[in-house]
Formats: C-alpha cells, sequence, structure tokens
C-alpha cells in the first residue's frame, strides 16, 4: 500500500500489564494486526499515575506509585505520545486494547462502578473522533469506557455478568460472544470483540485482534 494513503490507527494504552496497566499480549498483538493489514498506528496514554501497582508474580499490591504514560511506553518501545495532544484530524481510528487499567486508568469503573468516570482526556479523544464520524474499537474490558460515553448502542465484553450489567445500566445493548467475534454498531462506528475477557491462548487472541482491525479498516 502506498505509505501516503495508508490509514493510521491512534492505540490508547493504559500501562503495562494486565492487572495495572494495558494487557501487554492485546496491545502488541492489536499493533501487530494493524501493519498486517497494511495500516499504521500511533500509541498515546493519559500521563497520569496509576490507580494502584500489582505484583504481577504474586497479584499483591505494592507501594510502588506509576506513570501510566511512562509504564505505556515500555509497550510502544519509547514511541508514545500524551493523551492530552491527540488530535483527531491526524486520524482514520482509534482502538482501545484491554487489561484492568482499561477499567483503573482510562475510566473508574473497575472501583466505582455505576458511578464510574472517563479520564477527560479519553472523554476528549473518542469524542472528537466519534464527531468526526471515525471508526472506534475496543477490545476485553474496554467496552465499558464506550458505555459510559454512548447510550442506544451496541457492546460486548464476551459473557461477563457485571461489565453486561453495567452496559445495560448505561442505556446500551450486550451482545454475548465467543472467541473473535466482532459486535459492530455500524451507524456510530463502534467496535468491540471480547478478547481475554473469555478464557483464551493466544491464537484466539490474535483472532480477535485482527478480525476487529479488519472491520474497522471497512469502514475507513
Amino acid at each position: 500500500m502506498n505509505p501516503s494513503i495508508m490509514k493510521k490507527f491512534a492505540v490508547i494504552l493504559a500501562g503495562c500489564g494486565v492487572y495495572d496497566g494495558a494487557e501487554i499480549q492485546e496491545a502488541v498483538l492489536t499493533l501487530l494486526a494493524i501493519e498486517k493489514l497494511n495500516a499504521s498506528f500511533q500509541c498515546f496514554a493519559p500521563d497520569i499515575n496509576q490507580y494502584h501497582v500489582l505484583n504481577h508474580f504474586t497479584g499483591v499490591p505494592t507501594d510502588e506509585t506509576r506513570n501510566v504514560l511512562v509504564e505505556s511506553a515500555r509497550i510502544a518501545r519509547g514511541n508514545i505520545i500524551p493523551l492530552k495532544d491527540f488530535k483527531s484530524h491526524e486520524f482514520d481510528a482509534l482502538i482501545f486494547p484491554g487489561g484492568f487499567g482499561a477499567a483503573k486508568n482510562l475510566c473508574s469503573w473497575a472501583y466505582e462502578g455505576n458511578a464510574s468516570s472517563i479520564n477527560p482526556d479519553v472523554e476528549m479523544a473518542v469524542k472528537s473522533m466519534f464527531e468526526a464520524g471515525k471508526p472506534i474499537g475496543a477490545m476485553c474490558i474496554a467496552p465499558v469506557i464506550l458505555a459510559r460515553l454512548f447510550h442506544g448502542t451496541n457492546l460486548t465484553t464476551g459473557q461477563d455478568p457485571a461489565s453486561q450489567a453495567f452496559i445495560e445500566m448505561t442505556g446500551n445493548k450486550y451482545t454475548a460472544t465467543t472467541h473473535g467475534e466482532v459486535v459492530v454498531d455500524p451507524v456510530r462506528k463502534l467496535f468491540t470483540t471480547p478478547c481475554y475477557m473469555l478464557e483464551a491462548n493466544l491464537v484466539q487472541i490474535q483472532e480477535g485482534t485482527e478480525n476487529i482491525v479488519r472491520e474497522m479498516l471497512k469502514v475507513m
């Protein structure tokens, strides 16, 4: 594909690590899918402290303080931009890999539930892309972000009762899905897929990330 017409994704990361940041395998496989399908990407993250830091070996919280942008740079190999500097006119699509950081750092759903709020930079990025009529994707638990910002859309997190209740409480429809399935709202151009919200292996995660990127490219 001619680089001058290559579609460009903004990928929003939530740190580095499934329990307190971005799910690394989902994030990396999303980047791989974008390039495999002849598009390009730029990673972003909010310049804020994480909600907390967990020891990923023991699952126990630590006394550390870590920055979401700095931790996300581990995945992006340093090529990352603060989310406050995001400009929708520079991108064709926006996508969120999952991981608990999406529900702890990008929004507060993990610890505030129905009363949760969205990080202002995340909200700005989503709304600006939506107003521009550009596709927005979310995988794993990240669809709870879209549930808070939209009403009357169709979303999935796989087969998870807690997030299903929230999605429906916010006035949206929930569709149960399995590996690799993508739920599409063609009017709002919203795309969701479950990934590690289901028990999965790496091949199934690769299928889900590639399918959502492919479906998003169809509407660009």
